[in-house]
């Protein structure tokens, strides 16, 4: 981990931002500061500092008057909104023509940067924010001018960027790396004391990081079931990334591996139900994992009975582990999901087997469930600590149904199968095609990403809601989840995921140089 300089270089350079945190120089500059370290992924080093500047903002917030230009505005409102306080979105309406209700911005200072924070701010909308749908629209028909007639390609690259991978709907990390080589201070402060924060920074989390997944590839090795199961998906890289990317905090390690165990069962027991099984055969497995015990693996075929065993096993230890830190056992909630998931991966099985096309209300409900996202997230709500409070599962069931939706309406949207599938678990675009026959591919393409926009602003509703109730870190790693959704789904012509793998190879073996 860190050495003694770097340890004690970091300290100091961490005590430099803490300052500048707290002398105000000027509102804009400390909220500019606090965008910075969350798009630098250093903030969690400064959540008090933050939350004190951002309380004050929210408490002083009356229609946002000591902010004039669209840039400002849409900061104050993103950040603030990012936190969890539910500032209206009419502070948008002074930039509205009175007479005809149409948005009349004198953009021609800086109107690039204007346009950007408009955009950034629109996506944190929640339903019936129409103000926000038509900034959305404004603000990217605007970009789309400016970066047709641009002459620069920093400002081109950019303008690409945000309306690709728009900030709240992408993953901090995946655009960290381009932010800080762009990264030309705030009005001439903070430009080398961020980077070199941030550089030690770097180097701690991917040596953390490289560690993690060295235990995660153990431990699927010492299982054993990719050498009795040659057909199984063997990703632990894969797997990893998940949680890597849903947990930031770098204290979280343990969390982030038994995570990453979960998660590969999600995709070990997708691949026994799409490809090795009968009907017959996922019955009986679905009926062990009901009965949840270890007798209960005797009565399945030869080939399931390591894969329900080290199921049965591993689950049970992070329960037991979950009650050893937290001093609640969650055993039965977590066993819970697993009955659940195998019931909604059962339900497709037959639905396929049988050449039953399900609705499209019938396949979303259960694809949902399907999906893998509803058990993971239990497990994370456990990691937590969350269950040992007066909160419960059900507080948190409808951002994970959100979450699950966007997963699985991604999913769907992709062209590629992976080896040995043959598509065997439906789609959504197959069942919206039988029930609209004159609709075209196109047409349905662009109903699901409609559904998506649409389940993005209920998440964004549900985050300021679990934000309330203090509930942020399942929170930020639900939405973290969703973020990384189209990384994992966003497949080349060669059925390759370039985007992903660069991720990673960022994550856990680049540096911060372009």
């Amino acid at each position: 981990m860190q050495d003694g300089f770097n340890s004690t270089k970091f300290g100091l350079l961490v005590k430099d931002v803490k300052y500048a945190l707290r002398t105000e120089i000027n509102n804009t500059n400390n909220l500019v500061l606090v965008d910075t370290l969350q798009r630098m992924g250093i903030e969690h080093h400064f959540q008090e500092e933050i939350q004190s500047i951002l309380q004050k903002e929210y408490e002083q917030s009356v229609c946002f008057l000591k902010y004039q230009t669209p840039f400002d505005v849409s900061l104050c409102f993103r950040l603030l909104r990012q936190q969890g306080y539910h500032v209206s979105a009419d502070v948008f309406k002074r930039f509205k023509n009175n007479d005809d209700g149409t948005f009349g911005l004198k953009l021609s200072q800086d109107h690039v940067n204007g346009l950007i924070g408009l955009y950034e701010a629109s996506q944190l909308g929640v339903e019936g924010e129409y103000i926000l749908q038509e900034i959305a629209n404004f603000s990217s028909e605007h970009l789309n001018a400016c970066l047709a007639n641009s002459d620069s390609c920093d400002e081109a690259r950019i303008i690409k960027e945000t309306l690709k991978y728009p900030y709240h709907k992408s993953l901090a990390s995946c655009k960290a790396k381009s932010f800080i080589n762009n990264f030309k201070g705030i009005n001439g402060w903070g430009k080398s004391t961020l980077q070199e924060l941030v550089n030690i920074e770097y180097s701690i989390t991917q040596e953390i990081h490289q560690h993690e997944l060295a235990q995660v590839s153990g431990w699927w090795k010492s299982l054993g079931l990719a050498e009795e199961l040659k057909l199984l998906r063997e990703q632990p890289l894969k797997w990893y990334a998940w949680p890597m990317a849903m947990l930031t905090d770098p204290k979280m390690s343990q969390q982030r591996i038994e995570l990453a165990k979960c998660i590969s069962f999600v995709y070990v027991i997708d691949d026994i139900f799409d490809v090795y099984g009968t009907v017959e055969e996922l019955t009986l497995f679905t009926q062990a994992v009901n009965r949840w015990e270890l007798v209960a693996m005797l009565d399945l075929p030869e080939y399931m009975r390591s894969t329900y065993k080290a199921l049965y096993d591993t689950i049970n230890d992070i329960g037991y582990n979950i009650h050893k830190l937290y001093g609640q056992n969650p055993t039965q909630n977590l066993w819970n999901a697993w009955v659940s998931l195998c019931n909604a991966f059962l339900k497709e099985a037959k639905w396929f087997a049988s050449g039953v096309v399900p609705t499209t209300d019938e396949y979303l409900k259960n694809g949902i469930v399907s999906s893998g996202v509803h058990a993971v997230l239990v497990h994370m709500f456990y990691l937590l600590g969350l269950g040992v409070s007066s909160i419960h599962l059900e507080d948190v069931s409808a951002i994970s149904s959100s979450v699950a939706a966007i997963l699985r309406l991604w999913d769907d949207l992709g062209s590629a199968k992976d080896e040995n599938q043959e598509g065997k678990d439906g789609s959504y675009i197959e069942c919206y095609m039988k029930e609209n026959k004159d609709t075209s591919i196109e047409l349905a393409r662009e109903h699901v990403i409609k559904l998506i926009e649409d389940e993005w602003k209920k998440l964004n509703k549900e985050h300021l809601h679990l934000m309330s109730q203090f509930l942020g870190s399942f929170s930020n790693a639900s939405l973290n989840c969703a973020r990384i959704v189209p990384l994992m789904y966003n497949y080349d012509d060669n059925q390759s995921l370039p985007v992903l793998q660069e991720y990673i190879k960022s994550m856990l073996y680049g540096d911060l140089s372009v």
